[in-house]
């Protein structure tokens, strides 16, 4: 599952025609066993005590003074809570308004697997978050494995891939045996790089950790947001301990069906794609005026077939060809403040100007202890948590015929996530999220309806298995995240929830009871307005702009966008 500036991934079609039963893995599912529950309480009732010890940022963080950070033991096996533990980084601003009216602490997690948001604390100046940050300490964290979170690592950093790299649409025998090989490497080296540790990073652990942390916070219940692969977790906790949660926030959330976790997610991904990837080519066409890359989506279209031709037969700065190009365009259906920029880089280049897309689509060429690390987690974590297919035959069937009707992302979501189908450490069986009525109080759901990441579908189940759960859907909307972003009305409900705990409530018409329906639904925030390739020095990615939406600054992944 792939998630922003980097990755996160999740479904709503079913392609249940395309496929067939997935084959058990070799290693044994692993149900949470009794030990694991009581040394989770344990690890919580440790945290309490020793509470988090908050100072200054390690440098790495690369935060202002404004925000302290601490250290958190969590055990590495929950099942032996006496044994290793290690750390994560928690960073947090306490609340800016009086203490009578703190609320306590609310936890953010962007998602992923794979991102941290020890960088959260700072949406405590945008405006959208003002009245949140009075009432409440905003508190962020690299969760496990991620940058010096006792990190995973897959391969040495130097061997990872910079470019030009195809990205073939129609891949043939030879390509799909390279990339075979390429998974089979890198399924190994985490397996050597992590060792035995390396069968603890999964989504359960991770739930896991969110209640130590509450612990340690000093927190009798958790006030949480997640976003995309962090409602998963998040979900897990609400299943796990629903004693003690307080409020819940599920920003763009993933499917939550075991039988969804994460194969099929990933296929209902690709599905979910190929329309964003329509919308983006709609909305160019409409401002041909500005960009010239055709008054059609299919102009458009084949405009950028001209692009990745051009990058085949003669890579943009000797670092960017088609799997660069493609790697960028991905970003396009995150989130629809790339659009302009993603724009002008392909009007530019048909002009002769490529550095526009150089800037938008060269690799780092920095390698630091870092590098690959949000990859790496997002294998351990999506590889554990479930079974996947192991035979590739599976895997060719199932995408080439999706790649008929959706070959936009179908086959680097393959690449990405081929490693788990040779995976050696032990997969989780997925838990089964669902509470019954009365067992949670209400939890806040929010969604774009054309979000590709984690299609809207995710948001509709969640709902049914979370009893009493409310809804708040962006209508034709398809920005992945969008809590605290552009959308007042989105926000509105996201700020009286917070403060208040109350949900949109409506009633069934012609109902004599008026049966509460949690639901509500607010119109599209507006398109981004095209930019003059005059203007083009002042565009500035999402993330540098304000009133974004947390996911669209904080999401990572390990691919070209989860």
């Amino acid at each position: 599952m792939k998630a922003l500036a980097l990755t996160g991934t999740v479904g709503s079609l079913l392609l249940s025609s395309l496929l067939s039963p997935l084959p058990a893995a070799p290693a044994p599912a692993l149900d949470a066993p009794p030990a694991e529950t009581g040394g989770t309480r344990l690890a919580a009732r440790r945290a309490a005590a020793e509470g988090i010890r908050f100072g200054d940022c390690p440098a790495y963080e690369k935060l202002p003074p404004s925000v302290r950070c601490g250290t958190l033991l969590v055990p590495l096996d929950y099942a032996d809570p006496d044994g290793t533990r290690i750390p994560l980084t928690v960073s947090r601003i306490k609340a800016s308004g009086p203490a009578a009216d703190r609320q306590g602490a609310l936890v953010y997690n962007p998602g992923g697997p794979g991102a941290s948001s020890t960088h959260f604390p700072l949406v405590a100046e945008l405006p959208a978050w003002k009245r949140i940050a009075a009432a409440y300490d905003l508190v962020g964290y690299a969760p496990r494995g991620v940058g010096r979170s006792a990190p995973v690592s897959c391969q040495d950093p130097v061997d990872r891939a910079t470019g030009p790299t195809p990205a073939p649409s129609r891949p043939s025998e030879v390509f799909k045996q390279e990339r075979i090989a390429r998974a089979k490497t890198y399924a190994k080296g985490c397996a050597t790089r992590t060792g035995k540790a390396l069968r603890h990073y999964h989504s359960l652990n991770n739930a896991r950790d969110l209640e130590v942390l509450r612990a340690a916070l000093g927190e009798p219940r958790l006030t949480y947001m997640g976003a995309s692969y962090g409602t998963y977790f998040g979900a897990l906790y609400a299943t796990l301990f629903p004693h003690r949660v307080r409020r819940l926030v599920f920003d763009a959330p993933v499917h939550p069906a075991p039988r969804q976790i994460w194969y099929l997610n990933n296929l209902d991904q690709s599905r979910a794609f190929e329309r964003r990837w329509a919308d983006f080519r709609t909305w160019v066409a409409k401002h041909d005026s500005v960009y010239g890359l055709g008054s059609t989506a299919q102009e458009v279209q084949e405009s950028y077939e001209k692009v990745r031709a051009g990058l085949a037969a003669k890579p943009a700065g000797g670092r960017v060809g088609p799997g660069q190009l493609h790697g960028a365009m991905l970003q396009t259906g995150y989130h629809d403040g790339f659009w302009p920029l993603r724009a002008t880089a392909l009007a530019r280049y048909l002009k002769g100007d490529e550095k526009p897309l150089i800037a938008q689509a060269a690799p780092s060429e920095e390698i630091t202890e870092d590098t690959g690390n949000a990859a790496a987690v997002y294998s351990a974590v999506e590889c554990n948590d479930a079974p996947w297919p192991e035979d590739f035959a599976v895997w060719d069937r199932d995408n080439t015929r999706l790649a008929t009707t959706a070959p936009f992302e179908t086959w680097d979501n393959v690449w990405t996530n081929l490693p788990c189908a040779y995976w050696k450490a032990p997969r989780q069986k997925p838990l089964e999220v669902r509470t019954g009525p009365g067992v949670l109080p209400p939890v806040l759901i929010l969604a774009a309806e054309r979000d590709a990441a984690t299609p809207y579908e995710g948001a509709l189940e969640l709902q049914r298995r979370l009893a009493g759960s409310a809804l708040v859907t962006e209508r034709d909307a398809g920005t992945h995240g969008i809590g605290g972003g552009a959308n007042a009305c989105v926000n509105g409900y996201l700020e009286r929830y917070l403060l208040t705990g109350a949900v949109p409530v409506t009633s069934v018409s012609g109902s004599p009871k008026k049966t509460p329906v949690r639901r509500a639904s607010c119109a599209p925030h507006p398109e981004p307005d095209p930019v003059s390739l005059e203007r083009r020095s002042e565009l500035r990615p999402p993330s540098d702009l304000p009133g974004q939406g947390v996911t669209a600054r904080l999401v990572a992944g390990p691919s070209p966008s989860r």
